[in-house]
């Protein structure tokens, strides 16, 4: 079954007459006829019964109509879609994210956007992951990339990939020339994390609970920079994405396991809003980005 099968359909519907079906989508009365007989032999089941010269439509060709013309306006609005994406995408677009997706991944989503439609302004506003929840509920930003909330309430969230959580130390911390760390032998360690309000932070206790360990929480801060600053400076050891780490920092990364703390990175949406064309465009980005990362091409 093609598109054309169906808008010849249509058209002998609504005119109820091959003739004037024909006249209107430009094709000889034969090859409609002919057209519609392959659509009938497809569906197995008859949508017109020719009576004389006229036609009549059948109770399948009553119920086919409504998905026919469904069909129809949807591929033509998808068609309308593209065409104002290639050719007039243009506006304004607010991002919201965290330092950690600031680093590596919305660099190259910008990149990308302004390359692809330069009429489209983007501003990007870094934000804690809470920060971001709440101006996207209250309008302040368009989307937000950030990691998936504790508390969805007027949020949507898109997943894109999961990301590991390492410990990072100085070259001389003792666990720098490990491999791997199991998570119960941080158990009185001393560690910089961020404050409990944060979701990674909460994140992490329930990771530590679940292998019986408490560490010993020396220093909290609520940014990242500070504490890979502490961490060069001294042997208290952080928690962070594994993509936080600039490999110009001359810090150590170790994965971290039983369990190993994960994370969910996506793009929030403010739940039931309007998504503009900027807004489709750069989610679509976004996805590509993260397609990359899975398959390590980026």
């Amino acid at each position: 079954m093609e598109l054309r099968h169906l808008r010849y359909f249509v058209a002998v519907y609504e005119c109820r007459s091959f003739r004037r079906a024909a006249e209107r989508v430009h094709v000889t009365q034969s090859t409609l006829s002919h057209q519609m007989a392959q659509l009938e032999s497809e569906l197995g089941e008859r949508l017109f019964d020719r009576v004389g010269k006229g036609l009549r439509v059948t109770e399948a060709g009553d119920l086919f109509i409504v998905f026919a013309r469904r069909a129809l306006q949807e591929v033509d609005a998808g068609v309308q879609a593209l065409s104002e994406n290639a050719s007039r995408l243009q506006g304004e677009l607010c991002v919201g994210t965290t330092h950690t997706f600031n680093l590596r991944f919305i660099p190259g989503c910008v990149a990308s956007i302004c390359a692809q439609h330069p009429a489209v302004r983007v501003t990007v506003t870094e934000l804690t992951a809470e920060s971001v929840c709440r101006q996207l509920i209250d309008g302040a930003i368009d989307m937000g990339l950030s990691y998936r909330p504790g508390d969805m309430s007027g949020l949507e969230f898109e997943p894109l990939y999961d990301e590991q959580m390492v410990l990072v130390v100085a070259p001389s911390h003792k666990f720098a020339r490990r491999k791997r760390l199991r998570l119960a032998e941080l158990h009185r360690q001393p560690l910089v994390l961020m404050p409990k309000e944060f979701e990674t932070r909460q994140m992490l206790d329930r990771c530590f609970s679940a292998c019986g360990a408490v560490p010993s929480v020396v220093a909290q801060m609520s940014t990242i920079a500070p504490m890979l600053g502490l961490v060069q400076k001294s042997h208290i050891g952080a928690i962070v994405s594994e993509n936080a780490l600039d490999s110009s920092a001359g810090l150590v990364r170790i994965p971290l396991e039983s369990p190993t703390p994960v994370r969910t990175p996506g793009i929030l949406w403010r739940a039931g809003g309007t998504r503009s064309a900027p807004m489709r465009s750069f989610a679509a980005i976004a996805r590509r980005e993260a397609a990359n990362r899975r398959h390590g091409t980026s």
